[in-house]
């Protein structure tokens, strides 16, 4: 390897150590006790020798800490603040990664939906973690039980559960809601034995703790 395998660079903290692209533990520790041994003038006795905090496993970075301790030297890994500007990119990258990561697997779920292309006859049941759409009614004896949101492109007439565990931002929207019982996470309502007819669709929510049925443009 063409390239120098350990780096020293001396800071007002101690001397910093960083490693060539490709050196394996070896490698470094192999470099590192020839170092010690030549007593090159870097390492001398009680000086603070830092070490990166992504080179290695735990138990390798033990072992050149033990190696150091052996020559009276001080071994410490690296703390973020300490850490050189491309290492810093590095860590920040890595992390930026795993948010974006995490950010899509959130929105794909998010987007999973459930179409029932049929009506929910009386005894039919859905329950699932997604959203779901019905493109039919939902008559009585029916019911929906859903984690996201509920749509029928319909009349509602069963039972249906928004939000099933525990999302309070679910909702539940029919072209006619008029159903046996109506949940939206914890929260529990049902339809009042008269209700005005309307030919707008309806959308029921949490609002101010308490779940609102309301009219809604499609």
């Amino acid at each position: 390897m063409s390239e120098e395998i350990v780096k020293i660079k001396g800071s007002k903290s101690g001397l910093q150590l960083s490693f060539a692209d490709g050196a394996t533990f070896d490698d470094v520790r192999q470099d590192i006790e020839e170092k010690l041994v030549s007593g090159t003038g870097f390492f001398l006795r009680g000086t603070l020798v830092l070490l990166p905090n992504d080179a290695f496993t735990e138990g390798e970075r033990g072992k050149l800490q033990k190696l150091f301790h052996e020559h009276g030297l001080i071994c410490r890994t690296m703390k973020a603040e300490q850490q050189t500007p491309s290492e810093k990119v590095r860590e920040e990258s890595k992390q930026h990664q795993e948010a974006v990561k995490k950010a899509k697997a959130e929105k794909e779920k998010v987007q999973e939906m459930v179409v029932v292309n049929r009506t929910l006859r009386g005894g039919q049941e859905i329950r699932t973690e997604s959203s779901v759409m019905v493109c039919g009614n939902v008559n009585p004896g029916a019911q929906i039980i859903a984690g996201g949101s509920i749509d029928i492109r319909g009349t509602c007439r069963g039972m249906v559960h928004a939000g099933a565990f525990g999302d309070s931002t679910a909702f539940i929207i029919a072209d006619h809601l008029m159903p046996t019982q109506i949940r939206i996470s914890n929260l529990i309502a049902r339809s009042p034995d008269e209700m005005e007819k309307t030919e707008r669709a309806e959308r029921a929510s949490i609002k101010e703790g308490r779940i609102v049925i309301e009219p809604i443009e499609r």
